[in-house]
Parts: structure tokens; sequence; C-alpha cells
């Protein structure tokens, strides 16, 4: 099956602060925040939530397609995609402006605090799935964090063509209006978010976690170290994390979580399988710096998954 992944490219700039976010937060001055951490190491890596999900699909054997928006200075970063031998059809290098950035403090107990540069990706709707769907039939869609009018945009392409699609808001949820994450929701195959994501969805709906379960198939929530839980409408399956031999750094473990979940999805495995392949792969990022800088093969993926959960699976 050919995967779709929608989202964004761009560098990430991950520093680590030696103490803890909470305290430096005075809870009774939580109006008036003015905030500067020292921080002892800098990292720049590739990243961007369609590259990083498209990055452990590849690992794992699937055939992801990046439909993404980037800039000037994404030489190097192309450079990699092709040395992974990634399919870049799908982007569009923009001149104008550079490519997108994300920038992010983890303190000690793997708290982050970020923010995000939207640099070429305001021009993500000009990015169209509907030229995929000339050339393929067995689409599968992933809708990850871009500029809220391309996720609605897609939204709406997958509805019109019938194509599946995992809805992924994460940082969009406030900003996309009720109308629009309520369509992206109710049309989904499945939505996904951490547990704070998820209580957001429900509270920009106005709705309880049991009606958000009547609206899509499937809601997974990731709960960082505690693993995930995967839920649809009268059934409950909670997923044990994969063991990690050493937190380095958390970012992108999301990213990589999705990319495990859906390679398990389009094979045809049980939801349970899926869950616990995406928590398998998320422990490959958490353990170097980084969201792209691991690898494994599907041989040492399996090994790992069968150690952690005692069956083994194939990726064929």
């Amino acid at each position: 099956m050919d995967i779709l992944v929608t989202g964004s490219l761009g560098y990430d700039y991950i520093m680590d602060f030696p103490g803890r976010f909470a305290d430096r937060i005075m809870p009774d001055k939580i109006h008036s925040l003015s905030l500067s951490f020292l921080v002892d190491t800098l990292h720049k890596q590739f990243g961007g939530t369609a590259g990083n999900i498209a990055y452990t699909l590849q690992l794992l054997g699937e055939y992801p397609h990046i439909i993404a928006p980037a800039g000037n200075d994404f030489s190097p970063y192309l450079i990699f995609l092709k040395r992974h031998h990634m399919d870049i059809s799908g982007i569009t290098v923009h001149r104008d402006i550079p490519t997108s950035s994300y920038f992010v403090i983890t303190d000690q107990n793997d708290n982050q605090i970020g923010s995000f540069f939207i640099g070429a990706l305001k021009y993500a709707t000009r990015c169209h799935l509907l030229p995929w769907l000339k050339k393929k039939k067995n689409l599968f869609a992933i809708i990850s964090p871009s500029d809220p009018k391309a996720m609605v945009q897609y939204v709406d392409e997958c509805i019109v063509r019938k194509i599946p699609y995992l809805f992924d808001p994460a940082f969009q949820i406030a900003t996309l209006s009720p109308t629009d994450l309520k369509k992206g929701i109710t049309h989904a195959s499945m939505a996904i978010g951490n547990d704070y994501e998820i209580s957001l969805m429900e509270k920009q709906l106005e709705i309880t976690h049991k009606q958000l379960r009547m609206l899509v198939p499937i809601v997974i929530t990731t709960l960082g170290p505690k693993g995930s839980i995967i839920e649809e409408k009268n059934n409950r399956i909670s997923i044990k994390p994969a063991k990690v031999s050493a937190v380095v750094d958390p970012t992108g473990a999301g990213d990589a979580y999705r990319g495990g979940f859906i390679a398990g999805y389009v094979r045809g495995c049980d939801l349970k399988t899926c869950g616990q392949m995406g928590s398998v792969a998320a422990v490959y990022t958490v353990e170097k710096y980084g969201t792209v800088t691991h690898t494994y093969t599907k041989k040492q993926f399996i090994e790992r998954y069968q150690k952690n959960y005692g069956t083994k699976i194939s990726l064929k």
C-alpha cells in the first residue's frame, strides 16, 4: 500500500536544560511569564512531522510519499532523503523563504517547551493529494500538523476520493475551527494525540471522551513512557511501553510511534500489534539525539518486538 504523508519538513534545534521547568515557574505568576533557560547542549537535526513519520515507515519497508513544502536551505535534508531512498517527488522547494524550524528545550524530566517557525510551510496549500490519486489506487493518507488551511484541504481531498486517513491535528488543535476539527475527526479512519491533545480536542468540541469515541472508529492516545491506549467504540486496549536502553532525547517519539502503528495497520495487523509496533519504533528515536538519526533493519525490529512482547511479527 502506498502511504501519503502530509505535514512539515524542517530543522529541529534541540536544547537540553539540566534543571526542571517546574522549579522556574511560579504558579501565582503564570499570567506574566518571563523565563530564560541556560542550556548546555544544542543539536541541529533534520525533522518535521512528515519527514519523521515517513522515515519510520521507510525503515519498516513501507512506501511513504512525503507531500510537503521546503525552503531555500533544504539541500542538506534533500541529500539525506535521497541517501535513504525516500520518495521526494511530492516535495516542493520554495526559493524565497527558509525551511520550517522547530526550537525545543527539554528539561531533566523530559518535559519540553518548543516554538515553531512556519517558514516554507505557509505554502502547504499548494501541495495536493489529488495528483497521487491518478497514479495510485491503493492509498492511505496521514494528515499530520501543517498549515491549518492545508490540513482542511487534505481532509476534503480524502473525503471526496474516499481515501482512508489518520487525523493527527496535534499543535493545530486550537487553531482549527471546531467545525474543521470535527470534520477531520469524523471522516477519519482514526484520530491520534497524546493525552493532553486528546483532552484539548474534547474541550474545543465541547464533548466528552465517550462522545469523541463515537465520532471516529479508532482513538489512539499516546502516554509517553507509560505506553498508549487504543479505543474502538466498544473496546479498549492498553499498550505497554517498549523498554528503552537509555533516554537521550524524546523529541520525535510520537512521530515514530505513528510510523510504527501505520506500518502495522496497512499490513492488516490487529490493533494491539499496531500499538506495540508503534511503541518499539518510538524507543529507537528516544535513544538518539534527533528524530531521524537512528536506524535498524526489519530483522532487528522484529527481534526487539519479540523481546518486548513475547510474540513474533512478520514485516514482509
